[in-house]
């Protein structure tokens, strides 16, 4: 049976899926909205979508979502109508090469992403909005999210959105342990929104010459455009490696990670660590970061070995995960570890794990059924004081475990 707060897959009978069994999606995939990302440069789309009465806007305040205050598990939209004072009335009336050679950039505009259109009518946002946005062959509810914390010269019409909002009964779920409690759909369009938005915040300089940029392609895209009008006539600025050149610096960055859960040599045990900061009994898969130059097989060996001392054989991919904190591809993989002394642990090589065991696998199974939760949640009733616990299922490494212990992974994968 799935799981309610997880993304649900339709149901299929590929070859693939005889062969492998069904697809895993994890928490943070599974939007509904159609990106649409190659009309994100088309503002004869853009500027349409952005007026039309069904346009949806998700607002995140220092990137806290705003959500319907008797449910945390929805998320809140805003109307144009609500966003017009902070944002103007055309805020896509220039097009992409206007806005490069119009650039001030002592001006300040509210960051705004297009999230996409609900072309499958799965969000219903505004009461009474029967009309739909259609643009060629595209229908449907168009999605924005908008930052709207405040910041200089938009401050005070920020913080009145703000308030205008939370007195129709909205909050910012600002407290929430990374808001692992929405709806999975809507959880994505979080992921997708919180990304970019701290993405662009955190970028406003260019990482080859230090000058300011400006957030183009719908919020997608950062370029530093040649000319600054500061004093309303365009001045040259000091030249820029990244004009006129693909440029990493230009674009989100998303981060590969490993996650891995790794089995014992013989498929009785399952190797989890933990770190100090972390509940009392609390143990997850190992994870981290892959390096350049590296596959994601190598990448899972070497974590696991310089964190655990554990040499792992075959690796096997799982599942991958969005993880918008701030931006990370979590590329879930299943691997088995070497025996004899390939099974020894030695956490002398990386101080990041306070403890790592084997544990086996009957014991996880009782964890995974009395013992998940959020971080910083105490444990699940019936659980018992000093027993194993684990991350929750909205985290791939609690789908990871439950793949070799429940999954069958180990029988028909492995």
């Amino acid at each position: 049976m799935p799981t309610p707060d997880l993304p649900v897959l339709a149901a299929e009978t590929s070859l693939l899926s005889q062969k492998f069994g069904p697809e895993t999606a994890n928490y943070f995939s599974g939007s509904p909205l159609n990106r649409l990302s190659f009309l994100r440069t088309d503002h004869a789309f853009l500027k349409p979508a952005f007026s039309h009465p069904s346009a949806s806007f998700l607002l995140l305040d220092n990137l806290a979502p705003m959500v319907q205050g008797s449910d945390n598990a929805n998320l809140a939209f805003a109307t144009t109508e609500d966003v017009l004072p902070l944002t103007g009335v055309d805020p896509f009336g220039k097009s992409e090469e206007e806005l490069i050679a119009s650039f001030n950039s002592e001006e300040s505009h509210p960051l705004m992403v297009f999230l996409g259109i609900d072309d499958k009518g799965v969000l219903r946002t505004h009461e009474g909005v029967t009309e739909e946005f259609t643009f060629r062959d595209f229908k449907g509810t168009p999605f924005f999210a908008l930052d709207i914390t405040p910041r200089e010269k938009n401050a005070e019409e920020a913080k009145s959105l703000k308030k205008k909002m939370e007195e129709r009964g909205y909050v910012f779920q600002g407290n929430s342990p990374r808001h692992l409690g929405l709806h999975a759909g809507q959880a994505a369009m979080y992921g997708h929104a919180r990304a970019l938005i701290d993405w662009n915040t955190r970028t406003p300089f260019c990482a080859q010459c230090g000058q300011p940029t400006l957030s183009v392609n719908a919020g997608t895209k950062r370029v530093c455009p040649p000319t600054d009008s500061v004093s309303g006539t365009p001045v040259e600025r000091k030249p820029c490696a990244t004009r006129g050149t693909v440029s990493n610096h230009s674009f989100p960055r998303t981060d590969p990670t490993v996650i891995m859960a790794i089995v014992s040599a013989d498929g009785s045990k399952i190797l989890l660590g933990r770190q100090k900061r972390w509940p009392p009994y609390w143990y997850s898969t190992l994870a981290g970061f892959q390096e350049p130059g590296e596959s994601i097989e190598e990448a899972v060996r070497r974590e696991v070995w310089e964190e655990s001392g554990v040499t792992v054989g075959r690796v096997v991919l799982h599942s991958s995960q969005p993880w918008p904190f701030p931006a990370s591809l979590m590329i879930g993989a299943v691997g088995q570890a070497v025996g004899g002394d390939g099974e020894k642990i030695f956490l002398g090589h990386d101080a990041e794990l306070e403890s790592a065991k084997w544990f086996p696998m009957e014991e996880v199974k009782e964890a995974l059924r009395l013992g998940t939760s959020n971080l910083g949640e105490g444990p699940p009733e019936g659980y018992k004081e000093g027993a194993l616990r684990l991350p929750p299922q909205t985290a791939i490494a609690n789908r990871l475990i439950n793949s070799v212990v429940e999954g069958g992974w180990l029988s028909s994968k492995m």
